[in-house]
């Protein structure tokens, strides 16, 4: 019987440690560097209709998963050996373990071997690096001042914008008295004077000389004469000015048609076969349209117009003028906008260049933590025994009593908090003491633990803790955690990561904490943080 119970225990040793190495655990190595990555891998041989589901952590206690890398599967006759990998990665020097977790294998828990891992510094080599002298003590920026930069640099593009549409506007004011004219003479006779002013042909701009010249006899022709000048040949035009003449009863001489007939024949040659006349031939010919376009002008019969009909064309003028001078404002409008738009592009563009994305949007478009930063701070004592602490802005005084539990708020004599901001926000501070009724010795540890846990009930995930001794300037010791977690943003619907410090000391049997919780990688927050802490200072009070 002794035999039986004896090879029944050892057959039943066999089974469970059988069971236990269903997964097998392994690591690339147990010594690493700072930041470097370990691999973590978890290997399971299961049959083809098994499930198997490996954990999915953010981290294997204080080592924080950086990659989770997809499950490899290797088929063995009738079995599958299923390998799944970890890449695992600490910031802190020391020794850590990566605990045992848990591994289900069709809804089975198997449980994985824990390891120890040691994460040792870089090692820095003093002799061959380069050393720097110390830097001088800096200026602090005058914050307090920046403002009227940005007000000046606003001012200056205003101005700029203003004196763009103003400019435009004397200039096209100008453009416009000088392009609406009382009578077609009149405008020819301005155009043919502005054309000489432009010193086409002096500058071997001979083509287009010859183009404006023949299109301003052509458009005078067809306003006065009112036959289509513009689009006609030199032949039609021509044979439709005879026409005309006729039909007008006007008195026009052969020497006058055939002056005019050939200065357009000689443009045609000028822009199609790239003839280029002399300089008296120029002359000569911008004298004969002048002269054509004046004796077409006084050959046209004179009609006696009614009082009505000179005023209704002056008004017919003047609304011609309205409209184009609306026209040309709203495009002086639109012309100075976008000059002080891409002149603003260009400031911006210039700024992210040299200075980076992170200033430009931190000091355009603002930051709310940067505001603290730069703000007026206030020094203030808080509490019983006194906490004296640096903040941005004066702390508000919060009744935190209803968070204590029933058995702990019954030991509590006295508990004064002040807080700026929320929970939620995505900056809070809070100073907080306590006073119990009775001597008590406090033990900062489990007061530490106590507060995490509470942090967890407010929406802390993966809490990432890390513990130190803390001393302040004047020597009172204390200790000090610090770290990551995740919670829900209420406002995006997903995950933030915060960062937070805590400090605890322990006073006259009291309790003195001070929390800065801020968004994980907000450079302006953890400045602020480096200032409050930095501050601390615990005031004795005579009970």
């Amino acid at each position: 019987m002794k035999k039986q119970i004896f090879f029944l225990l050892l057959l039943l040793s066999n089974t469970i440690f059988a069971q236990q190495k269903r997964v097998e655990t392994s690591i690339d190595t147990t010594k690493n560097k700072i930041g470097a990555e370990f691999k973590l891998t978890l290997k399971t041989s299961v049959d083809t209709l098994s499930k198997v589901l490996f954990p999915n952590l953010k981290s294997f206690g204080q080592l924080e998963v950086i990659q989770s890398y997809p499950i490899d599967t290797v088929k063995n006759n009738d079995r599958y050996e299923l390998i799944k990998r970890y890449g695992l990665t600490q910031f802190d020097s020391g020794r850590y373990v990566i605990p045992s977790v848990k591994v289900l294998i069709n809804n089975k828990a198997y449980q994985t071997e824990s390891i120890p891992v040691e994460v040792a510094n870089v090692q820095v080599d003093t002799l061959k690096q380069k050393m720097f002298d110390i830097k001088d003590i800096q200026s602090a920026n005058d914050t307090i001042g920046n403002w009227w930069k940005y007000l000046l640099g606003l001012i200056v593009l205003l101005g700029i914008g203003v004196g763009v549409y103003w400019y435009l506007k004397n200039r096209q004011k100008k453009k416009i008295e000088e392009e609406v004219y009382k009578t077609p003479i009149e405008k020819a006779t301005s155009l043919l004077n502005n054309l000489e002013k432009k010193e086409l042909w002096q500058k071997g701009e001979i083509k287009e000389y010859y183009s404006e010249l023949t299109d301003i006899a052509r458009n005078y022709i067809e306003e006065a004469i009112e036959i289509p000048a513009m689009e006609s040949t030199t032949s039609e035009l021509i044979a439709g000015l005879k026409a005309a003449s006729v039909k007008k009863k006007m008195t026009l001489t052969p020497e006058t048609i055939e002056n005019l007939e050939r200065v357009l024949k000689q443009a045609d040659l000028v822009k199609f076969a790239k003839s280029k006349p002399l300089e008296y031939e120029i002359t000569d010919d911008r004298n004969k349209i002048q002269k054509a376009i004046l004796t077409l002008d006084s050959s046209i019969p004179v009609e006696i117009a009614e009082e009505e009909d000179i005023l209704l064309n002056e008004a017919q003028r003047q609304k011609q003028i309205a409209l184009q001078l609306k026209k040309k404002r709203n495009k002086r409008i639109v012309t100075s906008v976008l000059t002080v738009v891409i002149l603003l592009l260009a400031v911006t563009f210039y700024l992210m260049a040299t200075k980076g994305f992170d200033y430009v949007k931190d000091n355009l478009l603002g930051h709310p933590s940067k505001e603290l930063l730069e703000g007026e701070w206030v020094k203030s004592e808080y509490g019983n025994p006194g906490v004296i602490v640096e903040t941005p802005n004066v702390l508000l005084r919060t009744d935190m009593s209803k968070s204590l539990p029933k058995d702990g708020a019954a030991l509590v004599k006295d508990m004064q908090s002040f807080t700026y901001g929320n929970w939620v926000d995505s900056f809070y501070l809070m100073v907080s003491t306590l006073h119990y009724k009775q001597e008590t010795q406090v033990d900062l540890k489990k007061s530490m633990e106590a507060y995490l846990q509470y942090m967890e009930t407010q929406g802390a995930q993966n809490m990432i803790v890390k513990q130190e001794d803390y001393e302040t300037k004047e020597g009172i010791t204390g200790i000090k955690s610090y770290g990551t977690f995740t919670r829900d943003n209420g406002l995006t619907s997903g995950k933030e990561r915060m960062y937070y410090e805590i400090l605890l000391f322990s006073q006259e049997g009291g309790l003195q904490q001070v929390l800065i919780l801020h968004q994980e990688g907000d450079k302006y927050a953890n400045e602020i943080s480096e200032r409050v802490l930095s501050s601390v200072e615990l005031k004795h009070e005579d009970r």
